[in-house]
């Protein structure tokens, strides 16, 4: 039997709330409802759900997906061994044994053909159909599952089905305001809150740029890379061009214009 302790967060992970995602995800967990959390790259979604488990003090399963991910990485395989044929528990099964919050992170990386395994642990049934073992497995009565998805990769090949996405409650998540972004950036990254706010003043730069060149804007998640090197002693300009600028493109003009803002912001 697994045992749920090895799951749960032991230390309070550093989460500052921007709205009411806090009161709302209790209510959807107090309800046992899935929950869907959308947001742009780095901008908090992983750190919520790892604060969220930890508040509620129950166990967390975290996959990152991707495009390789089958079913059976999900669900569990037979395994061979020096005893013979054994079953070995996936994440999402283990999660739905035990009473854990499974989190899917960047559910849209995995095929869709692997996703349509949880649509029984999304309905009314919260059970999951284990084929291969013969098995029809309801989920403790604490399980919940958590998937996190980006809008701004949305396309054709990459997307989630209608089917999947009207199996889940939403939360949308973006970047902070300027102050609590600072306040976020200066805690995480070990700077001041003046420095901080001014690699935010950068990153509002790189964010008018999406759509305009950039895919993605600068991550919250970037600008505490950032600070981390500006307080072990890199200077602030060549820490943001590497933590910030270089990460984010390779087009020459783009690197120019954001290497510029850099520049004229902390020079």
């Amino acid at each position: 039997m697994t045992d749920a302790n090895q799951y749960m967060i032991k230390d309070e992970p550093f989460y500052k709330a921007t709205a009411n995602e806090l009161d709302l995800y209790e209510s959807a967990y107090g309800c046992r409802l899935p929950v869907m959390v959308k947001g742009p790259t780095g901008c908090g979604k992983s750190r919520f759900v790892e604060y969220m488990a930890w508040k509620l003090q129950k166990p967390l399963i975290t996959v990152a997906c991707n495009e390789d991910m089958t079913a059976a990485d999900l669900v569990g395989r037979f395994l061979l061994d020096e005893k013979g044929t054994r079953w070995q528990d996936g994440p999402l099964t283990v999660a739905a044994r035990i009473g854990a919050i499974c989190y899917l992170d960047e559910v849209v990386e995995a095929r869709q053909d692997t996703t349509v395994v949880i649509h029984p642990l999304t309905d009314h049934r919260r059970v999951l159909p284990l084929d291969k073992k013969g098995e029809l497995l309801e989920a403790h009565s604490d399980f919940q599952l958590v998937i996190s998805y980006n809008p701004g990769y949305q396309s054709l090949m990459k997307d989630l089905k209608q089917s999947t996405k009207q199996r889940f409650t939403a939360l949308d998540f973006d970047y902070p305001e300027k102050d609590d972004e600072s306040a976020i950036v200066s805690r995480e990254g070990g700077v001041d809150v003046e420095l901080a706010g001014k690699l935010v003043d950068i990153a509002e730069r790189a964010r008018n740029l999406k759509g305009h060149g950039l895919d993605e804007g600068i991550s919250t998640r970037l600008l505490v890379y950032a600070a981390q090197l500006i307080g072990s002693g890199v200077a602030p300009i060549e820490a943001c061009k590497m933590a910030l600028v270089r990460p984010l493109t390779d087009d020459a003009d783009i690197r120019a214009t954001l290497d510029a803002a850099v520049e004229l912001i902390l020079g």
